[in-house]
């Protein structure tokens, strides 16, 4: 991993000792040694076994469910309908985490009661003695359908006079952006490119599907234990079944992957009602099949890049259109589209835009939040459009890119200057730079280098009014507690919190334990989502640890008589800076605090910038609170007698503004490169009038240990951010310009672009035969 420093803040890091360091994450041993707990290997006493009956037609009017037969089945405990639930309950609630927002005309019913609108809606629960009974349960379960018309295609869904799945319209979201006057811009440029560019369903294909744990304890407060991101789920579970928020408690398990598929709240609820119902502890481990059904796979989009460009490569023009397919129902399609219109002209500055945009309801499965959110998709398209409009200037694309690279203190797509550094060119010349020189073709084989520069926000949308809370406190030994219901999902989350603290107070990792993930006795941290547990988390751990150093230093300084200024800490000492034989043990500083009163522990908040929102008409506003920049970089080879495209090298550069931990920075950028290339060459979640074709592993290809290419990772640090110590969020930025810069790279390859995703052999195949035939 190659490692690039901001030279105005080289001597600021030689004051870190530990944040930065490649360390040994506080997760990884147990994960290492099979000793981590996850939701899936929870068991109690007494505890049955959850199965759910899910719809087989996609749209449909729920005439008539009979589950006497079930309910009658030795080893069979419940079973439970929408005819179950008071009519006061029974829906979802329409966004996770602590303040929420609105979705448009939709709220998903917990089960469907009169009526089904994609294939794979649930409609009963089961709960049973061991999971056969319960598969067996779900068999005996009588359905009357009565079929109706359904609508598959957005276009479709838009068009007048189409069955309408929800709302008034089935337009689930739509933005508009109107900046400068497009109009002359488009009469200034020299050249007008436009292409169409569409994207599929993908599934997260996490290797723990969803699972989770629930009983009633004998306080009669509900207990969850669940493989999820966002701990503040128990609000919206009791919410949706009707109890008092106090009376829920979810607990957050390791996670085993969750790439946005476990935002979102499915099992919680389901078990919250058997383990109600039953009066038993309740476990559910979905299976594959119905976990590809239950959390809802990423967005397909189509959009349309409608460019004016002048002679010299700089856009004077642009007019672009998305439109999303969002499924039965909104879940966070609206805010997706919102990702999506703000990352629609990448890291470039233009100054005449015209976006409109639109997300519309069908009977497919109902897309959610995914890896990059949006902005993934989008990436494709503006940076696949940067390629066509290099092409058409004969033209090298990266100089094209420099002259509309956007810079700090410009504004963006809805006006929000940015305020960080813009480290675009940099992070795009040594990727490229990196891939070395291009191997020879042979008489089968074409060579293609291609690259993909993006723009990806973290924290959450600033209307959100965001916050996080954290508690650090030490002991009498001189060991250090970290609190935050942060999740967990595989990231590294809880380690970076224990070294953010050990480098505050000078404690090794080794003595910080970190609690997280316990909505009832961890201070509430918001969701593990749109790249904010570090920005957020990580900067109310930081500002904790800091008060709690301060009051230390303060009893150290009296002792010493001296300034605080004078003193700092490291390996459990606190010292006189300019005479460091001058010290005593943390241990023993805390023993100091502790006789004179003064506190060793600080519960702390951190509040992120808020806005009031966007304008409807124009799109101009705050959106989100930064961004974070770099490229990515692909070399591939194409068999051009079979269509086989093999990625040969995968660079990732990036500013992440300050690494706190430069191994889970590599292993970020080694994960996006494999699953950005899925996306890219194989992975589509199939469906024919509704019906997933491709419902397990064994149809939906995923790239495998023999795919995955020499991967490197380029690590640049501007301190920058708004996170701790200057970082920024990387967990979905280094994600989203893998499959554009794949789908560039075969472009160059066979001298022709495939503009719609997985670039499968077939596709590459007709490409060529259409090329020869043109010419």
């Amino acid at each position: 991993m190659n490692r690039i420093e901001s030279p105005a803040a080289s001597t600021a890091n030689l004051q870190l000792r530990q944040v930065g360091k490649p360390l040994v994450r506080t997760d990884s041993p147990t994960k290492v040694y099979g000793t981590a707990v996850y939701a899936g290997d929870l068991t109690m006493p007494g505890m049955l076994c959850a199965a759910v009956l899910h719809s087989d037609r996609a749209s449909a009017l729920l005439r008539h469910v009979d589950t006497s037969r079930a309910e009658a089945l030795a080893g069979v405990h419940c079973v439970l309908t929408a005819a179950d639930l008071p009519p006061s309950q029974g829906v979802m609630t329409d966004m996770p985490g602590q303040t929420g927002g609105l979705t448009k005309n939709t709220k998903q019913p917990i089960l469907a009661k009169d009526r089904v609108r994609f294939c794979g809606e649930p409609i009963a629960l089961v709960a049973a003695e061991n999971a056969a009974i319960a598969e067996q349960a779900l068999r005996l379960i009588d359905i009357e359908y009565e079929d109706l018309d359904g609508i598959y295609d957005p276009f479709d869904a838009l068009a007048p006079g189409a069955p309408i799945i929800f709302g008034d319209d089935n337009v689930v979201a739509s933005y508009k952006v109107r900046k400068g006057d497009i109009e002359k811009g488009f009469a200034e440029a020299d050249f007008i490119v436009e292409n169409t560019f569409t994207t599929q369903y993908q599934e997260q294909a996490f290797l723990e599907p969803e699972a989770a744990l629930a009983w009633v304890d004998e306080h009669e407060v509900l207990n969850i234990r669940s493989s999820t991101q966002v701990v503040e789920h128990y609000r919206a579970v009791a919410d949706a079944i009707g109890l008092p928020h106090n009376r829920v408690r979810l607990r957050a398990e390791f996670v085993g992957g969750g790439f946005g598929g476990k935002e979102v709240m499915t099992i919680e609820v389901w078990l919250a009602l058997l383990a109600l119902a039953s009066r038993r502890p309740v476990q559910l481990v979905q299976p594959r099949e119905r976990s590809f059904l239950s959390h809802g796979p990423r967005h397909p989009f189509t959009m349309t890049h409608r460019t004016g460009v002048s002679g010299d490569g700089k856009i004077t023009a642009l007019q672009i259109k998305l439109t999303s397919d969002a499924g039965a129902y909104a879940k966070l399609s609206p805010y997706i589209l919102l990702y999506a219109t703000v990352g629609a002209t990448g890291p470039y500055r233009v100054d005449n835009l015209h976006i409109d945009s639109v997300s519309a309801a069908t009977n497919n499965l109902p897309a959610c939040a995914f890896r990059g959110f949006g902005t993934m998709q989008a990436n494709l398209a503006c940076e696949g459009q940067m390629e066509e409009i290099a092409k058409l200037l004969g033209m090298d694309s990266m100089e094209v890119r420099r002259r509309n690279f956007i810079h700090t203190g410009d504004a963006n797509v809805t006006g929000q200057i940015i305020r960080s550094a813009v480290w675009s060119d940099q992070c795009a010349t040594q990727a490229l730079a990196t891939l070395g020189e291009r191997p020879t073709d042979t008489q089968t084989t074409r060579i293609g280098h291609g690259v993909a520069c993006y723009q990806q926000s973290y924290g959450r949308i600033r209307w959100m009014k965001d916050s996080s809370e954290a508690w650090v406190g030490v002991e009498m030994d001189g060991t250090v507690i970290v609190r935050s219901a942060v999740t967990d999902i595989g990231a590294g989350q809880s380690s970076a919190l224990a070294q953010i603290t050990g480098e505050i107070l000078g404690v090794p990792m080794d003595q910080v334990v970190v609690y997280f993930g316990d909505g009832a006795v961890t201070p509430l941290a918001g969701t593990s989502t749109a790249s904010r547990a570090l920005y957020m988390s990580g900067n109310a751990t930081k500002m904790a640890a800091s008060q709690v150093r301060k009051n230390l230093l303060s009893c150290v300084a009296g002792y010493f008589g001296v300034k605080i200024e004078q003193l700092d800490m490291c390996d459990s000492q606190v010292f006189i800076i300019d005479d460091p034989q001058r010290s005593i043990a943390l241990k023993d500083c805390v023993k100091l605090c502790a006789a004179e009163g003064v506190h060793r522990h600080n519960l702390a908040i951190f509040r992120a910038p808020t806005s009031e929102g966007i304008d409807p008409e124009t799109g101009q506003g705050e959106v989100f609170p930064d961004f974070t920049y770099g490229a990515h970089a692909a070399q591939v080879a194409v068999d051009i007698e079979t269509g086989e495209v093999k990625v040969l090298k995968s660079i990732g550069a990036h500013d992440v503004g300050q690494a706190i931990n430069l191994r889970a920075v590599e292993g970020q950028v080694e994960g996006s490169a494999l699953m950005g290339q899925g996306f890219a060459l194989c992975e589509e979640l199939i469906l024919k009038q509704g019906r997933l074709q491709t419902g397990s592993l064994s149809e939906y290809l995923i790239p495998t240990s023999e795919d995955v290419p020499e991967i490197k990772a380029i690590v640049l640090e501007s301190r920058s951010g708004l996170g701790p110590f200057g970082a920024k969020g990387i967990g979905e930025p280094v994600y989203a310009p893998v499959a554009a810069s794949i789908a560039n790279a075969v472009a160059d390859a066979i001298g022709v672009h495939i503009f719609e995703l997985p670039i499968t052999p077939e596709k590459v195949i007709k490409a060529l035969r259409e090329k020869e035939s043109t010419k």
